[in-house]
C-alpha cells in the first residue's frame, strides 16, 4: 500500500512528524541552549507514560547569537502554540509569512505545515507546547487529556476556536507569557525530576488564559476546516506537491482508506472538487509530472518516464497522455 508520510496514515503503522532534527543539532552543538520535557522522539528530557499523557514536547529554548540552522516546512501531529519572549523570529504557515516580536503567540493546527526561521534564526527566546488531541485528519474529533480540568463546554468550545480558526499569530498581553514564563521556571528548578503536579496546572492556566483570549477576539470561524471535503482536499495537495506520492500505485480505495472514508464517500468529494474520478485525477497530475520530465530530461527514454510517474507501462502511458494533451509523449517532447 502507498506511504503517505504526513497524515493520512494510520497512526501506529506509518505516518511521521517532523522531530525537529536540525534543533537537536544546534543542542548537541552548543550553538542553542534547550531545556524541555518531550517523548515520541522530541528532543528533551524524556516524559514517562503516565507522566502528561498526551503532552509531545514542552520547553523553550535560548538562541544567542545569529544561529546557522533552522525549522524548514514541517508537520507536528499534535496542537502547537509558540510564544517569542525576546527577539525576532520568522514564521511561515501554509503560503503566509510573519515576522514574530516579543508577546507574539502563534497557534499551529495538527498537521498544519510551518516553519521558523528564515532559513536562520535569529538571538531570541522561544517558549512552545505541542498537545496531541488525537486528529489524524481534520474531520477527526479532538480529544483532550484527562488531566485537563476545563469543563466539558469550555474544551468544546476552545476545540472550535483552535480548529475552525485560521488566525496564525496573536499578540498576547502578559498573563499568557507568565504560564510559559513558569513553566520554563519549573523546569529550570527541578531539571532531575520536574514536578509534574505544577506543570500540569499551569498548561492548564495556559489552556484557560488561551480560550479568555480567543473568546474576546472577533474571530471568523470556517467549520470547512474541519469536513471530510478539507480532509480530501489535503490529501490531494500531497499528491500534487509531492512526487514520491504522486507516483505510488494507488488505488480507489486505498486514497479512500487514507481519507478515513468509504469509497462511495471519497469518490463523490473526489468530483465535486476536481469534477473527476480519482483515476482520472491521479493520471491527470502523473501526465503533468511526466511532462515536466519529457521536457527536462531530453535523453531519458519515455519508457523510463513512464515508470517513474507511476505508470505500470508505456502503451497505458502514452494513451492516458494523448488524451489529456492531445498528442504522443513523443510528439510533445520534440514540440
Amino acid at each position: 500500500m502507498p506511504k503517505l508520510p504526513f497524515i493520512y496514515i494510520d497512526h501506529d503503522k506509518t505516518y511521521t512528524a517532523d522531530r525537529c532534527k536540525a534543533l537537536t543539532q544546534a543542542v548537541l552543538q552548543g550553538k542553542t541552549r534547550l531545556n524541555a520535557l518531550a517523548r515520541s522522539g522530541y528532543p528533551g528530557q524524556p516524559l514517562r507514560k503516565n507522566q502528561l499523557p498526551g503532552v509531545l514536547s514542552v520547553g523553550y529554548w535560548d538562541a544567542v547569537g545569529i544561529q546557522d540552522w533552522g525549522l524548514p516546512i514541517h508537520r507536528n501531529e499534535g496542537i502547537e502554540l509558540t510564544v517569542l519572549e525576546t527577539g525576532t523570529l520568522a514564521f511561515r504557515v501554509d503560503k503566509q509569512k510573519f515576522n514574530l516580536k516579543p508577546q507574539d503567540l502563534t497557534i499551529t493546527r495538527p498537521w498544519q505545515p510551518h516553519s521558523l526561521g528564515d532559513p536562520l534564526i535569529n538571538p531570541g527566546r522561544l517558549h512552545w507546547l505541542i498537545l496531541d488531541v488525537g486528529v489524524r485528519r481534520p474531520h477527526q474529533r479532538w480529544i483532550w487529556p484527562d488531566w485537563l480540568v476545563l469543563t466539558h463546554d469550555d474544551l468544546k468550545k476552545l476545540t472550535i476556536l483552535l480548529s475552525q480558526n485560521e488566525n496564525l499569530v496573536w499578540h498576547v498581553g502578559p498573563e499568557m507569557l507568565l504560564c510559559f514564563q513558569q513553566i520554563a521556571q519549573t523546569l529550570d528548578n527541578e531539571k532531575s525530576s520536574p514536578n509534574i503536579s505544577r506543570l500540569a496546572v499551569l498548561i492548564n492556566q495556559l489552556f484557560l488564559s488561551l480560550l479568555d483570549m480567543l473568546r474576546q477576539q472577533r474571530i471568523s470561524l470556517k467549520p470547512d476546516l474541519t469536513t471530510t471535503q478539507r480532509t480530501v482536499e489535503l490529501f490531494f495537495d500531497n499528491l500534487r506537491n509531492n512526487f514520491s506520492q504522486l507516483t505510488q500505485p494507488w488505488t480507489t480505495a486505498q486514497m479512500a482508506q487514507h481519507c478515513g472514508l468509504g469509497v462511495t464517500h471519497f469518490n463523490h468529494l473526489c468530483k465535486k472538487i476536481t469534477n473527476m474520478t480519482p483515476a482520472r485525477y491521479l493520471n491527470y497530475y502523473r501526465v503533468e509530472a511526466a511532462a515536466q520530465l519529457l521536457n527536462r530530461n531530453k535523453n531519458k527514454s519515455i519508457t523510463d518516464i513512464a515508470f517513474a510517474c507511476g505508470f505500470n507501462s508505456s502503451q497505458y502511458f502514452a494513451t492516458i497522455f494523448r488524451q489529456i494533451k492531445g498528442c504522443s509523449p513523443r510528439s510533445y517532447r520534440l514540440q
